[in-house]
């Protein structure tokens, strides 16, 4: 068994649209580092998007995983419940950024939770509307495909997209969009398509994942809190990628301090097994009525173990300042190496806590993407052992998600290959 066989093999079973962004094929890993089927190994920046904040395999997430499977796997919690989905949920309700009596339902995608916060806004306002963000990602289901703000390769050819979705320009001042034409774009929205009166929930990335790791402003926030309050409109904030220490906080929202109504998780929360959740207002998670939300595997009992663990991980090992740490670690190397005349053009460096990324363009005034150097960039990187991501609206965002246990040895060496991977000699 090998990486050519394995591709030759996964083309022959397995759709296309399901895409991977590398050739190779895992075998096993360790905290940041990973493993080919060929023996090759990887210091991964790539953290199976956003999943591994607490790196691969954490001994307190196996221990915690295996001591549930050795209970039981499975009952359906609307069969017969199990206290590792209450305790759990208890422990988010307290954590979460939400004032007065906190909810949580758990589910298993991303895209399921997102899907059940429109549910539950619906529900508890009664109205059909929903608003996102240009440059946005919710998932890859019909309806979170609707809200998703970018058309290739999430929307193309399979509309009609679901209805009742509207979009607003993303603010971002180095494409020339600032908080102002969001604003104004929302007036227009008002008083074009849809009053406010009908719009049941706003929902917004603090920080854009596949979008380009985009920051929401304060200002920006703060504006949607007040227009949701003005309104009655229910404000969603998705942290599917953002949350669980990744920026320095338990949750991206609190850097703002604007409290969100419903908030959305997933990733992180179980160090690599699939669960997600929706937490938000007692009085609004109570609206849909018994019955109405669930899921077969929904809070299965193994991620809800691994979870708790997960949770007292970030607590123990202080990865919320260790996220910092990382960050500016992360970023003082990429400020470095924009100065160097030796790098591929690069510029727009950002991110808060460990979220950090940087776009690659053709020039160096930072005014034209470059998408086609952005991929031979990560196929280098690659070829000499560092697993990268790409992802913007423009396909030119290098994002760099290392698990927050990643030692600074393997840090250090992740950034000489990425600085090795930057550089125009050994571009073709």
């Amino acid at each position: 068994m090998n990486n050519d066989t394995l591709l030759c093999r996964r083309n022959a079973a397995v759709p296309r649209g399901v895409a991977h962004a590398t050739p190779v094929f895992a075998a096993h890993a360790d905290n940041a580092e990973i493993w080919d089927v060929n023996g090759n190994r990887y210091i991964d920046f790539a953290g199976g998007i956003a999943v591994l904040n607490t790196g691969h395999r954490h001994p307190a997430v196996i221990a915690a995983a295996t001591a549930q499977m050795a209970r039981f796997t499975h009952s359906a919690f609307q069969v017969m419940a199990y206290e590792p989905y209450i305790v759990l949920a208890e422990r988010l309700n307290a954590l979460a950024p939400i004032p007065g009596p906190v909810k949580t339902l758990f589910l298993t995608t991303g895209a399921e939770a997102v899907e059940n916060a429109v549910k539950i806004a619906r529900v508890a306002t009664g109205r059909p509307g929903v608003i996102a963000f240009t440059g946005a990602f919710h998932g890859r289901t019909l309806l979170t495909s609707g809200l998703t703000g970018k058309v290739a390769p999430y929307k193309r050819s399979a509309g009609p997209m679901p209805g009742e979705i509207y979009h607003l320009p993303f603010p971002i001042p180095h494409q020339g969009v600032q908080v102002a034409d969001t604003l104004k774009a929302l007036e227009f929205l008002f008083r074009a398509d849809i009053e406010p009166e009908r719009v049941a929930a706003i929902i917004i990335e603090p920080v854009q994942g596949e979008g380009g790791f985009y920051e929401a402003p304060q200002e920006l926030l703060r504006a949607l809190r007040q227009v949701c309050d003005q309104h009655g409109i229910l404000l969603i904030v998705d942290e599917i990628q953002s949350g669980f220490g990744r920026t320095g906080k338990m949750f991206a929202i609190e850097h703002s301090g604007v409290a969100p109504d419903l908030i959305t998780v997933a990733k992180s929360l179980a160090g690599g097994f699939p669960l997600s959740g929706v937490i938000g207002r007692a009085t609004v998670m109570d609206a849909v009525e018994p019955g109405g939300l669930g899921g077969t595997y929904g809070g299965n009992p193994v991620a809800c173990a691994a979870a708790l663990a997960v949770l007292d991980v970030i607590e123990g090992e202080n990865l919320l300042a260790r996220a910092n740490q990382i960050g500016e670690r992360i970023k003082s190397r990429l400020e470095l190496l924009a100065g160097q005349n030796g790098v591929i053009p690069i510029g727009a460096i950002r991110g808060a806590g460990a979220m950090t990324a940087f776009e690659i363009f053709t020039d160096r005034l930072g005014t034209v993407p470059d998408p086609a150097m952005t991929k031979l960039m990560t196929t280098r990187a690659l070829a000499d052992g560092l697993l990268l991501l790409s992802c913007g609206n423009f396909g030119n965002v290098i994002r760099i998600l290392v698990p927050l246990t990643i030692p600074d040895a393997i840090l250090d060496e992740g950034l000489d290959k990425l600085a090795l991977a930057l550089s125009v000699q050994v571009m073709p």
